[in-house]
């Protein structure tokens, strides 16, 4: 069996056991239970603090752990990661007071600095030459400027609503985050296998989330040119339709390519254009 750590509350929780249940694997979760076993899949699922999650993988406690890559990174386990899955998108960045002048990162040359990610700031700073004073403090990072502590903040940000509503703006982004998959270096060949068939599963599920499939109706003599916009995972499948010169394609787009393609394929003489979600996909 494999023991998988996910953090215990909040959004990336969430996605995660969406994402595990995407995977088909069925299981019971509550607010109240700090672990659970899955019923159709030799896995346990553990509830931590996502701080925790690096520490208790390397040290063998849980086997796999889904984790931010800001965590991870600041925890000192970057080796640890496996699989990037493509949720749970953020980035950390500098702030500064909106009234603040600042030219570039040299602005914060002997200012003082809060933040929670002092070992991943501390590294972008030196990488760009600059001294300043960090101050690490946990949850709240935003208020620092405001009660005197700090002149700049750095901090996770997602919509940035956060950092106007206390009276700052984004002026450099430090480090990109989103969720991956971790595993301990001394898992067993049983363990290993079962690590493979779960990154299959999540592989399957992703790549299904990133592509729509799409079927329309096209004139035979423009089907050349409907078969070079839509390659498919091969080709496309072609049918005959029963009325004379035309034929109905079935393929796959990408999900950041589908607006640009549809407008290429009305302007080819494409009609009766159907796009499907894609619930698994194997490549």
């Amino acid at each position: 069996m494999l023991r998988l750590a996910i953090q215990k509350s909040g959004r990336l929780s969430e996605d995660s056991l969406a994402l595990i249940r995407e995977c088909g694997i069925s299981f019971i979760s509550s607010s109240y239970k700090l672990k659970t076993e899955a019923t159709n899949f030799p896995l346990e699922i553990l509830f931590l603090r996502d701080d925790d999650i690096p520490g208790y993988v390397q040290d063998g406690v849980a086997d796999l752990g889904i984790v931010g890559q800001n965590v991870l990174v600041e925890a000192g386990y970057p080796n640890l990661e496996v699989e990037a899955l493509g949720f749970s998108k953020c980035r950390l960045s500098l702030a500064v007071p909106r009234a603040a002048s600042y030219d570039s990162v040299e602005s914060l040359q002997g200012k003082n600095i809060a933040t929670s990610y002092p070992t991943i700031l501390g590294r972008y700073l030196a990488g760009h030459g600059v001294q300043a004073n960090l101050h690490t403090i946990s949850g709240s990072v935003e208020i620092a400027p405001s009660i005197g502590l700090a002149e700049a903040i750095c901090d996770i940000v997602s919509s940035g609503s956060t950092l106007l509503g206390n009276g700052l703006r984004e002026v450099e982004t430090v480090f990109r985050s989103e969720a991956v998959l971790i595993a301990q270096p001394n898992l067993s060949a049983e363990q290993t296998e079962l690590l493979e068939q779960l990154r299959f599963r999540m592989q399957a599920v992703r790549r299904a989330k990133r592509s729509k499939y799409i079927l329309l109706n096209a004139p035979l003599t423009a089907l050349e040119e409907v078969r070079r916009l839509l390659p498919g995972i091969k080709s496309p499948t072609v049918t005959p339709l029963a009325e004379p010169g035309w034929v109905s394609v079935q393929s796959v787009v990408q999900e950041d390519e589908f607006w640009h393609i549809t407008s290429q394929l009305k302007a080819v003489g494409a009609e009766g254009i159907l796009v499907l979600p894609i619930e698994k996909m194997i490549a």
